[in-house]
């Protein structure tokens, strides 16, 4: 068990730092959307087709 790590201690630690990206990439949406905050655009409401999901300002 321990020669697999010796061996693959690279790609290992490439996976762990590539998993933490992505776990706070989602707590980052997962906040924003709890406070509302648009997370695709900013544009105004009156022409866009979803304006009725848009959050109050």
């Amino acid at each position: 068990m321990f020669g697999f790590f010796a061996n693959n201690w690279g790609s290992i630690l490439i996976g762990v730092i590539v998993a933490g990206i992505v776990a706070a990439i989602v707590v980052k949406m997962v906040r924003d959307k709890r406070k509302g905050k648009m997370i695709s655009c900013d544009c105004g409401c009156k022409s866009c087709p979803k304006a009725g999901g848009c959050p109050p300002k």
